[in-house]
Order: C-alpha cells, then sequence, then structure tokens
C-alpha cells in the first residue's frame, strides 16, 4: 500500500478526479433521456459480443464485431442531439450572474399569463432563453422586440392572432419574437397523450438550456418543460416556485451590491 502511495503523483490524483467528474456530468446530463435505453443496448450487444467469441459463435461475432468496429461513428449519429446539448452545457459561464427585478417581473408575468390562458382553455408554448442562443428559432418566426406584459404576451396566444399556433421567445424581459417554429422531439417514449406544443417543447428543451412553459388546450394543464423532460405543474404556485429555483438561486440576496456600497 505504501508503494502504491509513494508512485501516485499530483497528476494522476488530478486525473482521476477530472475522469470521475465528467462520468458523474455526463450520467447526470443523459439521467431521464432516451440515452439511457441506447446505452444500455449498447452495453447489452458488447456483453453479447464477448459472449460470442467465448463460446465460439462464429457468424455472430463476425457480425458484431463489424458493427461494434463502428461503434464510435454509431454514437456520434445516434447521440448528435445530447452530444450538441452536452458541448453548449461545456460552454457555459462558471462565473457568477447576479439578479435583478427585471428577472422576477419576467417570471411573474409569464405566471400570470399562463393562469390567465389555461383558465380560458387557451393553448401557449413560452419560451424562455437562458444562456444557449436561440437566433436559429427566432428568425423562423415574426420580430416582436417589445417590452414583456401580460397583456402582450396573452395577446399573441389569442385565437384570433395570426400568430397564436407559434411559440414566443423571452429574453432580457422582452418578447424577441412570436410565432416560432420549433423542432418536434424524436423520442418514441413520449406520452402520446401530449399534441404538438408539448413535443415542441421537448425538442426544443433537447438541443438547447431554455426553458418552456405549456399551457394544454384540451386539458387546461400547465407544465414546464426543461432538459427534454416534462412537468405538469398543479397550479401558478407550483410554476412560480419552480421557475424560482431554476432562475433565482435560494443564497440570492437582491440588491446586495446596493447594501455594500451604502455601507
Amino acid at each position: 500500500m505504501g508503494d502504491v502511495i509513494q508512485f501516485l503523483r499530483w497528476q494522476d490524483i488530478v486525473d482521476i478526479l477530472l475522469v470521475s467528474f465528467i462520468i458523474y456530468r455526463t450520467i447526470l446530463l443523459i439521467r431521464g433521456t432516451r440515452a439511457v435505453q441506447m446505452l444500455a443496448g449498447i452495453a447489452v450487444l458488447i456483453v453479447i459480443y464477448f459472449g460470442a467469441r467465448e463460446l465460439e459463435l462464429l457468424t455472430l461475432y463476425w457480425l458484431l464485431r463489424t458493427l461494434l468496429s463502428s461503434i464510435f461513428l454509431i454514437i456520434i449519429i445516434v447521440f448528435q442531439g445530447d452530444i450538441r446539448r452536452a458541448l453548449t452545457q461545456v460552454g457555459k459561464t462558471p462565473f457568477y450572474k447576479t439578479y435583478d427585478d427585471v428577472l422576477q417581473n419576467t417570471i411573474q408575468v409569464v405566471v400570470a399569463s399562463a393562469r390567465y390562458l389555461s383558465r380560458r382553455r387557451i393553448g401557449g408554448l413560452i419560451v424562455l432563453e437562458r444562456e444557449t442562443g436561440l437566433r436559429d428559432y427566432i428568425e423562423s418566426g415574426h420580430k416582436v422586440d417589445a417590452k414583456l406584459t401580460t397583456e402582450l404576451l396573452v395577446s399573441l396566444f389569442l385565437p384570433s392572432s395570426p400568430l397564436h399556433d407559434g411559440g414566443v421567445i423571452i429574453h432580457n424581459n422582452r418578447i424577441q419574437t412570436a410565432g416560432c417554429l420549433l423542432p418536434l422531439t424524436k423520442n418514441p417514449y413520449i406520452n402520446k397523450r401530449y399534441g404538438t406544443r408539448h413535443r415542441a417543447a421537448i425538442g426544443l428543451s433537447e438541443e438547447t438550456d431554455a426553458v418552456i412553459v405549456v399551457i394544454s388546450e384540451e386539458t387546461q394543464e400547465i407544465s414546464m418543460v426543461q432538459h427534454g423532460s416534462i412537468t405538469t405543474v398543479s397550479d401558478e404556485t407550483a410554476l412560480l416556485n419552480k421557475l424560482e429555483e431554476i432562475f433565482i438561486p435560494k443564497d440570492y440576496q437582491p440588491h446586495l451590491w446596493k447594501n455594500w456600497f451604502a455601507k
């Protein structure tokens, strides 16, 4: 044991910690997504491959060897969406960010609008942009570039509005665009009861870090979608709490910098 510790360099410790961190973050990233089932399938194929080699099942061994020889290319093709999302996560800034009343106002307007639309059985698809830019999707809609208000946001989803079928993208307390076309998820395990709006929300969340609020006109349900996972909230209070958990850290103290300068 002493010899092992003696030959263990500090570089080895850093190497082990970095690899462990990468594995941990990867597990968090794919947890709850279709990538888990696909990775399990690949693991089964690998086990069968070694079993075929030991049992000398030549045809099966040759077939699996041919398949697994291109396994890295297969993984890149199959998991291209997850890989793209992982790279955007890596590119996020690690530095502390400030939060103010503008962000709180955005959350409150979104919650109030979702409550209004739900009670009147009006469908809605509200996208809250975060660190991953949504320019490609913004360009697919109609530019609004107006200050976010409950009245304006609700009016965009009214059946009489020509933009009510698409998504509305919000960033920096402004409505950037409306009537946006969002990518539909290709996940075959999505519940069949979810319609186009929910599938578009899930599809966008699989490719970006955006948070999407969906209002169902059929069931009046309000759902929140993030990282390919959809959660139905019981009421507007639950939605408010969930959005604050995501956008406003618990240890954040509003206007702390103002108090500091006032000393």
